[in-house]
């Protein structure tokens, strides 16, 4: 596969650097500067923080843990790498610039941070410094102007065809983890058990990953964002559902699924949200309105609330009353790529205009239309989270829920499934069910 990311890689970097040649033109300035990102240390303590390039920076080259490192882009040159390579015998430093990447840059190695300055444009010209206060060096101090950071970030959502190769192998690694999570949890492995073999599977380890696994066992699966993996096993495993990503050259994936232990009412609700999911991918285009299509996940998954008896209202009244709210109460979804929750996601435009949410939904992380090679993850789920549960049981509705299938199916927590989709003029790529069919 590195054959093909070299054959990609040149069309990728011409169009990060016309984007950023664009970005400067919209801005006002006359080069660009990128910070990688400096090492930071914890509070009264000499113990790093675990590290990752800026992702403005990773749109460049795949160097997803060069500190102290810049890119500089002046319109008609030639793309400057400051590669920082210190003299270190208390930690490996880094190798020299090696790959399919190096020869679109003019690469400059440095030893020390400082020594950047030495490779800047002059101060009297006009700069556009990208990154956090601490990587200032010297009189060289990142003032991220907001044109030319919104036009990054705006131009940055459709994905090159070497950002999407990278994106397939990230499912690819992600699938092989959640292959041996579930073979972990149907062999009656704890949380953490459960984590050490998705870690094991994807070459992975806790600092690699593009966000904290969820990995929730029985109730723990309504924690929509649980934070834990416990080392006890459980007297019994109900459910399991796995939130677990992966990375390859800076491009997360993203995906999430959802089992059972034979449960009649829990796996015929599994099975009805997995409609729903696939529902709702095969309208991943061009030209979709994601609001929309988050306010048709709200319809369709009350239809499976009817359906299965837990709640007996229309799903018409169900959406107008907010009662699914109480059981799918996040966002359909969100952009992907650099980022797990990529930038952009509210973009009306290239000068950063928003569009705000629909009226209610506060938890939607996108807004915009979906265009051509827009990645965006689709993971509708339902949940049986006890405080939302307390104030619906609080509320004009209450009679219309079917309290004892609730306790019943509390015991399992809840249900998300998440495919990463390539909006496309015609049918989406479902890169997420792609990777799973051949693992």
């Amino acid at each position: 596969m590195s054959e093909r990311l070299a054959e990609l890689y040149p069309n990728h970097v011409a169009t990060v650097v016309a984007r950023a040649e664009r970005a400067l033109a919209f801005g006002g300035f006359e080069h660009l500067l990128i910070a990688s990102g400096r090492e930071q240390f914890r509070f009264l303590d000499d113990r790093p923080l675990p590290f990752v390039s800026h992702p403005p920076f990773k749109a460049f080259v795949p160097l997803t843990h060069q500190t102290d490192s810049w890119i500089v882009v002046t319109p008609g040159r030639k793309p400057v790498l400051i590669y920082c390579q210190p003299d270190d015998y208390w930690h490996l430093p880094p190798a020299p610039p090696h790959g399919y990447w190096v020869e679109h840059f003019d690469i400059r190695v440095i030893r020390q941070p400082d020594e950047a300055a030495q490779h800047f444009p002059p101060h009297n010209e006009r700069l556009a410094i990208i990154g956090e206060a601490h990587d200032a060096v010297g009189a060289y101090v990142p003032n991220n102007p907001a044109r030319v950071i919104s036009s990054l970030h705006f131009t940055r959502s459709a994905k090159t065809d070497y950002e999407l190769a990278c994106m397939r192998l990230a499912q690819a690694r992600a699938v092989r983890g959640h292959r041996a999570a579930e073979a972990a949890f149907r062999g009656g492995g704890s949380e953490l058990e459960i984590h050490r073999a998705y870690l094991e599977a994807t070459g992975h380890n806790d600092f690699d990953l593009p966000y904290t696994n969820i990995i929730g066992l029985n109730e723990h699966a309504a924690v929509l964002h649980y934070q834990y993996q416990r080392h006890d096993r459980p007297g019994e495993h109900r459910s399991f559902l796995i939130d677990a990503g992966a990375q390859v050259h800076g491009y997360a994936s993203d995906i999430t699924r959802t089992y059972g232990n034979g449960d009649a009412d829990f796996g015929a609700l599994i099975a009805g949200v997995d409609r729903v999911q696939q529902q709702l991918c095969a309208k991943v285009r061009a030209g979709q309105n994601y609001p929309e299509l988050h306010l048709e996940a709200h319809r369709l998954l009350a239809g499976v609330l009817a359906e299965q008896e837990i709640v007996r209202m229309s799903p018409e009244a169900m959406v107008a009353e907010a009662v699914t709210s109480t059981f799918f109460p996040h966002g359909l979804g969100h952009p992907i790529g650099l980022q797990v929750h990529d930038v952009a996601g509210f973009h009306a435009n290239e000068q950063g205009d928003t569009i705000p949410r629909p009226a209610g939904h506060p938890f939607l992380r996108m807004t915009r239309t979906l265009e051509e090679n827009f990645v965006v993850t689709i993971e509708p789920g339902l949940y049986f989270i006890p405080m939302l549960l307390a104030q619906l049981k609080a509320g004009p509705h209450a009679a219309h829920v079917n309290w004892s299938k609730i306790d019943h199916l509390t015991k399992f927590g809840g249900i998300r499934i998440e495919d990463e989709v390539r909006a496309t003029t015609g049918a989406p790529e479902n890169l997420t069910r792609d990777a799973f069919a051949v693992a």
